[in-house]
Protein backbone atom coordinates (compact mmCIF):
# COMPACT_ATOMS: atom_id res chain seq x y z
CA UNK A 1 0.00 0.00 0.00
CA UNK A 2 2.43 2.36 0.74
CA UNK A 3 4.47 1.78 -2.38
CA UNK A 4 0.97 2.04 -4.35
CA UNK A 5 0.63 5.77 -2.83
CA UNK A 6 4.22 6.80 -3.49
CA UNK A 7 3.32 5.59 -7.17
CA UNK A 8 0.19 7.82 -7.26
CA UNK A 9 1.77 10.81 -5.84
CA UNK A 10 4.96 10.58 -8.09
CA UNK A 11 2.97 9.83 -10.96
CA UNK A 12 0.19 12.36 -10.57
CA UNK A 13 3.30 14.52 -11.38
CA UNK A 14 4.09 12.57 -14.42
CA UNK A 15 0.50 12.43 -15.91
CA UNK A 16 -0.57 15.77 -15.25
CA UNK A 17 2.58 17.55 -17.43
CA UNK A 18 0.99 16.86 -20.02
CA UNK A 19 -3.18 17.89 -18.21
CA UNK A 20 -0.42 21.18 -17.85
CA UNK A 21 0.32 20.74 -21.90
CA UNK A 22 -3.15 20.44 -22.35
CA UNK A 23 -4.43 23.52 -20.39
CA UNK A 24 -1.46 25.81 -21.75
CA UNK A 25 -1.95 25.16 -25.58
CA UNK A 26 -5.51 25.18 -25.82
CA UNK A 27 -5.06 28.75 -24.53
CA UNK A 28 -4.66 29.92 -28.01
CA UNK A 29 -4.87 33.76 -28.22
CA UNK A 30 -8.11 35.77 -27.57
CA UNK A 31 -9.62 37.26 -31.09
CA UNK A 32 -7.59 40.54 -32.30
CA UNK A 33 -9.52 43.11 -31.44
CA UNK A 34 -10.87 44.74 -35.42
CA UNK A 35 -8.52 46.41 -37.17
CA UNK A 36 -9.33 50.03 -38.74
CA UNK A 37 -10.00 49.32 -42.20
CA UNK A 38 -7.32 51.66 -44.23
CA UNK A 39 -9.12 54.91 -45.00
CA UNK A 40 -12.02 54.41 -42.91
CA UNK A 41 -12.69 54.13 -39.60
CA UNK A 42 -15.36 51.97 -38.01
CA UNK A 43 -18.22 54.15 -36.73
CA UNK A 44 -19.25 53.88 -32.65
CA UNK A 45 -22.72 53.61 -31.94
CA UNK A 46 -23.31 57.35 -31.57
CA UNK A 47 -21.68 57.90 -35.37
CA UNK A 48 -18.80 59.33 -34.28
CA UNK A 49 -15.45 57.81 -35.48
CA UNK A 50 -14.53 55.24 -32.73
CA UNK A 51 -10.72 55.08 -31.56
CA UNK A 52 -8.40 52.12 -32.25
CA UNK A 53 -8.48 49.21 -29.90
CA UNK A 54 -5.92 49.58 -27.63
CA UNK A 55 -3.62 46.22 -27.98
CA UNK A 56 -4.14 43.50 -25.40
CA UNK A 57 -2.10 43.32 -22.63
CA UNK A 58 -3.81 39.88 -21.14
CA UNK A 59 -0.97 37.89 -23.02
CA UNK A 60 1.27 34.52 -22.04
CA UNK A 61 4.19 35.55 -20.80
CA UNK A 62 6.09 33.52 -23.17
CA UNK A 63 4.87 35.99 -25.94
CA UNK A 64 7.48 38.44 -24.53
CA UNK A 65 10.00 36.31 -23.82
CA UNK A 66 10.96 34.08 -26.31
CA UNK A 67 10.90 33.08 -30.15
CA UNK A 68 12.47 29.58 -31.02
CA UNK A 69 13.45 30.55 -34.72
CA UNK A 70 15.77 33.19 -33.75
CA UNK A 71 19.07 33.28 -34.04
CA UNK A 72 20.29 35.38 -30.76
CA UNK A 73 23.31 35.96 -28.87
CA UNK A 74 24.18 33.59 -26.84
CA UNK A 75 23.67 35.63 -23.91
CA UNK A 76 19.86 37.08 -23.87
CA UNK A 77 19.28 33.57 -25.56
CA UNK A 78 20.40 31.68 -22.34
CA UNK A 79 18.27 34.76 -20.16
CA UNK A 80 15.02 33.68 -22.05
CA UNK A 81 16.02 30.10 -21.85
CA UNK A 82 15.71 30.25 -18.22
CA UNK A 83 13.06 32.08 -18.01
CA UNK A 84 10.98 29.71 -19.99
CA UNK A 85 12.24 26.63 -18.02
CA UNK A 86 10.89 28.47 -14.62
CA UNK A 87 7.69 29.10 -16.56
CA UNK A 88 7.57 25.09 -17.66
CA UNK A 89 8.83 23.78 -13.93
CA UNK A 90 5.51 26.04 -12.59
CA UNK A 91 3.07 24.32 -15.04
CA UNK A 92 4.84 20.92 -14.38
CA UNK A 93 5.02 20.75 -10.38
CA UNK A 94 1.33 22.38 -9.86
CA UNK A 95 -0.33 20.27 -12.96
CA UNK A 96 -1.89 18.57 -10.55
CA UNK A 97 -3.93 21.09 -8.79
CA UNK A 98 -5.59 21.28 -12.40
CA UNK A 99 -7.09 17.82 -12.55
CA UNK A 100 -10.57 18.00 -14.12
CA UNK A 101 -12.65 15.22 -15.40
CA UNK A 102 -10.77 15.02 -19.14
CA UNK A 103 -7.43 14.13 -17.49
CA UNK A 104 -8.84 11.94 -14.18
CA UNK A 105 -8.93 8.63 -16.61
CA UNK A 106 -5.68 9.16 -17.37
CA UNK A 107 -4.41 9.66 -13.60
CA UNK A 108 -5.91 6.60 -12.59
CA UNK A 109 -4.43 4.38 -15.57
CA UNK A 110 -1.46 6.08 -14.91
CA UNK A 111 -0.81 5.12 -11.44
CA UNK A 112 -2.38 1.55 -11.60
CA UNK A 113 0.40 0.88 -14.23
CA UNK A 114 3.18 2.30 -12.55
CA UNK A 115 1.52 0.95 -9.27
CA UNK A 116 1.80 -2.92 -11.12
CA UNK A 117 5.27 -2.58 -12.26
CA UNK A 118 6.39 -1.63 -8.75
CA UNK A 119 5.06 -4.85 -7.52
CA UNK A 120 6.37 -7.16 -10.44
CA UNK A 121 10.12 -4.88 -10.95
CA UNK A 122 11.63 -7.81 -8.86
CA UNK A 123 10.14 -10.22 -10.74
CA UNK A 124 11.12 -8.42 -14.40
CA UNK A 125 14.87 -8.04 -13.17
CA UNK A 126 15.00 -11.73 -12.74
CA UNK A 127 13.71 -12.26 -15.63
CA UNK A 128 17.16 -11.32 -17.76
CA UNK A 129 20.02 -13.03 -17.79
CA UNK A 130 21.72 -10.37 -15.73
CA UNK A 131 25.23 -11.51 -16.69
CA UNK A 132 28.18 -9.44 -16.33
CA UNK A 133 28.07 -9.09 -20.73
CA UNK A 134 25.01 -8.22 -20.52
CA UNK A 135 24.88 -5.34 -17.41
CA UNK A 136 28.33 -3.98 -18.93
CA UNK A 137 26.79 -4.01 -22.59
CA UNK A 138 23.64 -2.62 -21.42
CA UNK A 139 25.45 0.00 -19.27
CA UNK A 140 27.66 1.22 -22.65
CA UNK A 141 23.97 1.56 -24.59
CA UNK A 142 22.24 3.25 -22.06
CA UNK A 143 25.21 5.82 -21.99
CA UNK A 144 23.46 7.53 -25.21
CA UNK A 145 20.46 8.76 -22.99
CA UNK A 146 23.05 10.78 -20.61
CA UNK A 147 23.24 14.33 -20.72
CA UNK A 148 27.37 13.97 -21.85
CA UNK A 149 25.74 12.64 -25.32
CA UNK A 150 22.25 14.81 -25.75
CA UNK A 151 23.95 18.21 -24.75
CA UNK A 152 26.32 17.97 -27.70
CA UNK A 153 23.43 16.52 -29.55
CA UNK A 154 21.55 20.26 -29.55
CA UNK A 155 23.96 22.24 -29.15
CA UNK A 156 25.21 20.60 -32.89
CA UNK A 157 21.61 21.75 -33.96
CA UNK A 158 21.65 24.99 -32.96
CA UNK A 159 25.34 25.54 -34.31
CA UNK A 160 23.75 24.20 -37.34
CA UNK A 161 21.31 26.07 -38.10
CA UNK A 162 23.17 29.20 -36.61
CA UNK A 163 25.71 28.00 -39.38
CA UNK A 164 23.13 27.36 -42.70
CA UNK A 165 20.39 29.91 -41.47
CA UNK A 166 18.17 27.16 -40.96
CA UNK A 167 15.43 28.00 -38.70
CA UNK A 168 14.31 24.30 -38.15
CA UNK A 169 17.62 23.30 -36.86
CA UNK A 170 17.97 26.61 -34.30
CA UNK A 171 14.34 25.62 -33.10
CA UNK A 172 15.21 22.20 -32.49
CA UNK A 173 18.60 23.12 -30.72
CA UNK A 174 16.85 25.54 -28.28
CA UNK A 175 13.74 24.16 -27.47
CA UNK A 176 16.05 20.85 -27.44
CA UNK A 177 17.86 22.32 -24.16
CA UNK A 178 15.00 23.33 -22.41
CA UNK A 179 13.38 20.27 -22.58
CA UNK A 180 16.87 18.68 -21.22
CA UNK A 181 17.16 20.79 -18.59
CA UNK A 182 12.94 20.83 -17.55
CA UNK A 183 14.01 16.85 -17.42
CA UNK A 184 17.37 16.93 -15.47
CA UNK A 185 15.05 19.62 -12.96
CA UNK A 186 12.28 16.76 -12.73
CA UNK A 187 14.21 13.62 -12.09
CA UNK A 188 16.65 15.53 -9.59
CA UNK A 189 13.48 16.21 -7.57
CA UNK A 190 11.41 13.59 -7.36
CA UNK A 191 14.99 11.10 -6.89
CA UNK A 192 15.21 13.01 -3.71
CA UNK A 193 11.37 12.57 -2.90
CA UNK A 194 11.78 8.83 -3.57
CA UNK A 195 14.63 8.10 -2.97
CA UNK A 196 14.47 4.31 -4.19
CA UNK A 197 17.76 1.89 -4.38
CA UNK A 198 18.73 0.93 -7.39
CA UNK A 199 18.54 -2.98 -8.36
CA UNK A 200 22.68 -3.42 -7.99
CA UNK A 201 22.81 -2.13 -4.12
CA UNK A 202 21.45 -3.54 -1.27
CA UNK A 203 17.92 -3.41 -0.24
CA UNK A 204 17.02 -3.07 -3.88
CA UNK A 205 13.62 -1.56 -4.55
CA UNK A 206 13.49 0.18 -1.66
CA UNK A 207 11.66 3.72 -1.06
CA UNK A 208 13.14 6.36 1.46
CA UNK A 209 16.59 4.19 1.65
CA UNK A 210 19.13 7.13 0.01
CA UNK A 211 18.73 5.60 -3.55
CA UNK A 212 18.51 7.60 -6.87
CA UNK A 213 16.79 5.46 -8.87
CA UNK A 214 13.55 6.56 -9.07
CA UNK A 215 12.62 7.71 -11.53
CA UNK A 216 15.19 7.21 -14.35
CA UNK A 217 16.96 10.36 -15.90
CA UNK A 218 18.69 8.87 -18.70
CA UNK A 219 14.69 7.40 -19.74
CA UNK A 220 13.40 11.23 -19.01
CA UNK A 221 16.08 12.98 -20.88
CA UNK A 222 15.82 10.61 -23.80
CA UNK A 223 12.15 10.00 -24.38
CA UNK A 224 12.10 13.90 -23.77
CA UNK A 225 14.49 14.70 -27.00
CA UNK A 226 12.83 12.29 -28.94
CA UNK A 227 9.57 13.06 -28.46
CA UNK A 228 10.33 16.97 -28.98
CA UNK A 229 11.82 15.51 -32.53
CA UNK A 230 9.10 13.86 -33.37
CA UNK A 231 6.85 16.60 -33.07
CA UNK A 232 9.34 18.73 -34.72
CA UNK A 233 9.05 16.38 -38.12
CA UNK A 234 5.63 15.09 -37.50
CA UNK A 235 5.24 14.82 -41.45
CA UNK A 236 7.81 11.87 -41.38
CA UNK A 237 6.88 9.09 -39.54
CA UNK A 238 10.24 7.81 -40.10
CA UNK A 239 11.78 10.54 -37.79
CA UNK A 240 9.21 9.61 -35.03
CA UNK A 241 9.89 5.49 -35.55
CA UNK A 242 13.54 5.93 -35.56
CA UNK A 243 13.68 8.44 -32.48
CA UNK A 244 11.59 6.46 -30.44
CA UNK A 245 13.19 2.85 -31.21
CA UNK A 246 16.20 4.86 -30.28
CA UNK A 247 14.74 6.25 -27.17
CA UNK A 248 13.06 2.30 -26.18
CA UNK A 249 16.35 0.40 -26.67
CA UNK A 250 18.13 3.43 -24.25
CA UNK A 251 15.27 2.39 -21.61
CA UNK A 252 16.03 -1.29 -22.16
CA UNK A 253 19.30 -0.74 -21.64
CA UNK A 254 19.25 1.19 -18.54
CA UNK A 255 17.00 -2.11 -16.96
CA UNK A 256 19.90 -4.78 -18.78
CA UNK A 257 22.79 -2.61 -16.99
CA UNK A 258 20.77 -3.10 -13.89
CA UNK A 259 20.79 1.18 -12.98
CA UNK A 260 16.98 0.94 -12.51
CA UNK A 261 13.74 -1.17 -12.38
CA UNK A 262 10.93 -1.12 -15.14
CA UNK A 263 8.68 1.25 -13.24
CA UNK A 264 11.40 3.39 -13.44
CA UNK A 265 12.32 3.25 -17.00
CA UNK A 266 8.41 3.51 -17.84
CA UNK A 267 8.16 6.57 -15.36
CA UNK A 268 10.95 8.29 -16.48
CA UNK A 269 10.12 7.53 -20.00
CA UNK A 270 6.24 8.57 -19.82
CA UNK A 271 7.36 12.04 -18.16
CA UNK A 272 10.13 12.70 -20.89
CA UNK A 273 7.52 11.78 -23.48
CA UNK A 274 5.00 14.51 -21.79
CA UNK A 275 7.90 16.92 -21.54
CA UNK A 276 9.08 16.74 -24.75
CA UNK A 277 5.44 17.25 -26.16
CA UNK A 278 4.67 20.23 -23.69
CA UNK A 279 7.33 22.13 -24.71
CA UNK A 280 7.35 21.77 -28.85
CA UNK A 281 3.22 22.51 -28.16
CA UNK A 282 3.88 25.42 -26.29
CA UNK A 283 5.95 27.17 -28.15
CA UNK A 284 4.83 25.99 -31.60
CA UNK A 285 1.12 27.25 -30.48
CA UNK A 286 2.57 30.94 -30.05
CA UNK A 287 4.80 30.15 -33.42
CA UNK A 288 1.52 30.09 -34.99
CA UNK A 289 -0.16 32.73 -34.24
CA UNK A 290 2.07 35.42 -32.60
CA UNK A 291 5.51 35.60 -34.12
CA UNK A 292 4.41 33.91 -37.62
CA UNK A 293 4.59 35.87 -40.87
CA UNK A 294 3.41 33.78 -42.69
CA UNK A 295 0.09 32.55 -41.20
CA UNK A 296 -2.93 35.34 -41.52
CA UNK A 297 -5.37 35.79 -39.50
CA UNK A 298 -8.72 36.55 -40.88
CA UNK A 299 -10.91 39.47 -39.31
CA UNK A 300 -14.12 40.27 -41.04
CA UNK A 301 -15.01 43.85 -41.06
CA UNK A 302 -18.42 45.91 -41.57
CA UNK A 303 -19.51 49.34 -40.81
CA UNK A 304 -23.27 49.35 -41.18
CA UNK A 305 -23.73 53.44 -41.00
CA UNK A 306 -21.37 53.41 -44.01
CA UNK A 307 -22.61 50.62 -46.25
CA UNK A 308 -19.35 49.17 -46.27
CA UNK A 309 -17.94 45.39 -45.59
CA UNK A 310 -14.46 43.21 -45.83
CA UNK A 311 -11.92 41.57 -44.45
CA UNK A 312 -8.64 42.38 -43.13
CA UNK A 313 -5.83 39.62 -42.68
CA UNK A 314 -3.30 40.35 -39.93
CA UNK A 315 -0.22 39.33 -40.13
CA UNK A 316 2.50 38.18 -36.92
CA UNK A 317 -0.04 38.51 -34.42
CA UNK A 318 -1.89 42.14 -35.81
CA UNK A 319 1.80 44.29 -37.15
CA UNK A 320 0.70 44.54 -40.55
CA UNK A 321 -2.89 44.50 -41.91
CA UNK A 322 -3.89 43.99 -45.39
CA UNK A 323 -7.36 45.37 -46.06
CA UNK A 324 -10.14 44.76 -48.48
CA UNK A 325 -13.93 46.54 -48.56
CA UNK A 326 -16.42 47.29 -50.34
CA UNK A 327 -19.21 49.02 -50.91
CA UNK A 328 -22.66 47.83 -53.12
CA UNK A 329 -22.11 49.13 -56.89
CA UNK A 330 -18.59 49.68 -56.82
CA UNK A 331 -15.07 47.94 -57.40
CA UNK A 332 -13.12 46.62 -54.14
CA UNK A 333 -10.80 48.72 -52.54
CA UNK A 334 -7.44 47.58 -51.13
CA UNK A 335 -4.58 48.55 -48.79
CA UNK A 336 -2.00 48.02 -46.74
CA UNK A 337 -1.11 48.96 -43.11
CA UNK A 338 1.45 48.49 -40.03
CA UNK A 339 0.92 48.73 -36.62
CA UNK A 340 3.90 49.81 -34.61
CA UNK A 341 4.52 47.83 -31.43
CA UNK A 342 3.33 44.62 -32.63
CA UNK A 343 5.75 41.57 -32.86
Amino acid sequence: MTRFALAVLLTGILTNAAAACDETTSMFPRPCPPVPLVGLAPAAENGQPALPAEPSSDLDRRDRIFYPGDTERLKPLGRKLLLNILLDQKEIFTSPFHMNRRNAPIWLLSAGAIGGLIAADHHIANSFENSSGQVRWGGRISNIGASYTLVPLVAGYYGYGVWKDHAKAREIGVLGTESLLDSLIVAGVLKEVAQRRRPDQTDAGEFWEGGTSFPSGHAMQVWSIASLVAHEYHHNPIVAVTAYSLAGIVSAARIAAQKHFASDVVAGGAMGWFIGRYVYKTHMSHLAHQHSSLVPIIVPQFAASQHTFGVTLLFGGGGATASFVTQPGLSPVGGLSYLPGQR
